[in-house]
């Protein structure tokens, strides 16, 4: 299972890069591999003020469905285009190709009630 060491982390399996002002989004590693093969993400929120732990949007796999989390408070820019299409990409590929939405945060603070890989990877193991 992957941890990339330059990205934060969520108690509820979300990943945060943060690029200058901008922030990517999506699930984890362990996320997807729990969740099984995703047919669908669908984010309700482009445009708007999202808060920290509200949901966001939500990710339909083959047997399940399950809610998405804002790590941190701020204004959902964009959902990635590509997983229209391609929704498998949360898991071929979660960290790149695969992330959710881009955000600019609107508290940068919050970022430290993240984890950090290895604290996220202590809590899943």
């Amino acid at each position: 299972m992957l941890f990339p060491p330059e990205l934060k982390y969520s108690k509820d399996h979300e990943w945060l890069r943060l690029e200058n002002d901008h922030a990517y989004i999506g699930i984890t590693d362990f996320a997807q591999k729990e969740l099984g093969d995703i047919v669908y993400v669908d984010v309700t929120a482009v445009g708007t003020e999202v808060e920290r732990e509200a949901i966001f949007g939500m990710i339909e796999a083959v047997k399940t469905v399950s809610d998405l989390f804002m790590p941190v408070s701020g204004n959902i820019l964009e959902m990635n285009p590509k997983l229209k299409d391609k929704p498998e990409l949360v898991n071929t590929d979660p960290y790149h190709e695969g992330w959710i939405i881009k955000i600019t945060p609107s508290d940068p603070s919050e970022l430290d009630n993240l984890f950090s890989s290895e604290a996220y990877q202590k809590m899943v193991d």
